[in-house]
């Protein structure tokens, strides 16, 4: 592995808080929640000619049934980790995220697994043992960003009077009613604490006037299973990715508040990471692994592909869910089930376009810094030491360019620059301390 580079673009150490709270860990399902899917491919690729292989034939990943996850089920079924000589690769269904961090830390000498397709910020609370069950650091190396956008927020249709949007101030004097009625608990959903859900329905919340801390209840629920509650009444809202917003709407049991994209255009979503140990133990398979999965992004982006990818995705072996859930969405054919119905929505998922594959380190550097805004990591976290460590941008090149991806392609900058949320609050990779302390309502 070559040297990771230390120099500090960035420093958060130092921003003015309060609170240092970490957050040990979050209940979840053992182990045995991960099912293995590993069916021939589709198509047949002929082996890449290397004469130098890689260290092992064999990993074992792990993905969570949704869209985003397309990538890694895409390289296993078209036969891209087989190409680079992967061919032994086990791609095994996750319950939860938290089996998902449970699995990570087990590794799969311990039965668990050596990488997966996982929420941007859960790689770093691993790295610092914030969120692991010993409590103590799994080391972890994020190799690739899967996507941007495709996450949505949707709400009950209790709400449906509210026509709620980004613009959702209209629920505060809901909640306070609710509460005045009698209503003991308000709670909203997410599917892992500080992972990218989560501060994505505390940043609607907030910048709507509504205190995530103190005003409602924002609890975990795993992605399949949030539909299900929501029918029930479990909980007024939710945050997740698709094809579970498009399945609320298709079930009419509730409608969509806003897609992601519309809070903050072309935003970091998931990372495909794997173990540092695994990689450092096996620096050949790991650049398969990563080759493939690039590939497959990039197949995955292709216009003519995407119905093609949403009907293998939709199989039993991987989501269970009806293909006609996941397409549309896929497509930027947006039913919010409000009566807004959008065609080319600018803001669909992706996978390859815009440099949607590169981890940015700017990127990480918010997720840190949302982290710290609610609590989940003290407010001295060294970030630039903890990206540094982390982020593999400099693997993402390397992979970049064997796959065949023209130099103008690949980003030169490990910052994309200051980011524009939609109530105009601006993050400047450069003055995070600035953004975190400009923010009204933030639990640190």
């Amino acid at each position: 592995m070559s040297k990771l580079s230390r120099r500090k673009f960035i420093i958060t150490t130092g921003i003015t808080a309060v609170g240092t709270t970490i957050l040990h860990g979050c209940t979840g399902s053992s182990t045995g929640n991960q099912t293995a899917t590993t069916a021939p491919s589709v198509t047949t690729t002929a082996p890449v000619a290397t004469g130098d292989g890689p260290e092992v034939t064999t990993a074992k990943l792990g993905f969570i049934a949704l869209t985003d996850s397309a990538p890694i089920i895409i390289a296993k079924e078209k036969g891209l980790f087989d190409k680079y000589g992967m061919t032994g690769v086990e791609v095994l269904k996750q319950a939860s995220w938290p089996v998902t961090r449970d699995n990570l830390e087990l590794g799969s000498g311990g039965g668990g697994i050596d990488g997966a397709h996982i929420l941007s910020p859960m790689p770093y609370q691993m790295t610092l043992g914030t969120i692991t069950k010993t409590q103590q650091p799994v080391p972890m190396y994020i190799l690739a960003r899967l996507n941007t956008n495709g996450q949505a927020i949707s709400v009950a249709n209790t709400y449906l009077d509210l026509k709620l949007g980004t613009d959702a101030k209209a629920l505060k004097g809901a909640i306070e009613k609710a509460k005045a009625d009698g209503k003991q608990e308000i709670k909203f959903a997410m599917t892992f604490p500080g992972g990218t859900h989560d501060v994505w329905i505390r940043y609607w919340l907030a910048a709507n006037g509504i205190d995530p801390t103190g005003d409602i209840s924002v609890i975990p629920v795993p992605p399949p299973q949030m539909v299900a509650n929501m029918k029930v009444g479990n909980m007024e809202a939710f945050c997740v990715g698709e094809p579970w917003n498009a399945q609320l709407v298709n079930q009419k049991a509730g409608y969509t508040a806003l897609v992601t994209g519309e809070l903050w255009a072309d935003h970091p979503e998931k990372a495909f990471a794997v173990r540092k140990d695994w990689a450092d133990k096996n620096p050949k398979a790991t650049q398969a692994l990563l080759q493939a999965v690039l590939e497959a992004q990039q197949w995955c982006d292709k216009a003519e592909n995407i119905e093609e990818m949403c009907n293998i995705i939709s199989q039993d072996k991987w989501f269970k869910v009806p293909a006609a859930d996941i397409i549309g969405r896929s497509k930027g054919e947006i039913d919010f089930g409000d009566g807004r119905v959008v065609t080319d929505f600018p803001y669909a998922m992706k996978f390859w376009r815009d440099n949607a594959s590169y981890p940015y380190k700017s990127h990480d550097l918010w997720f840190i810094t949302e982290n710290i805004r609610w609590g989940y990591l003290p407010a001295d976290t060294d970030a630039t030491a903890v990206i540094d460590a982390v982020n593999r941008e400099d693997l993402w090149k390397e992979a970049a360019k064997a796959i065949g991806v023209p130099e103008a392609q690949i980003p030169t900058s490990t910052s994309r620059g200051v980011e524009t949320f939609f109530d105009g609050v601006k993050f400047d990779p450069e003055k995070p301390a600035d953004y975190l302390n400009g923010l009204a309502i933030k639990k640190v």
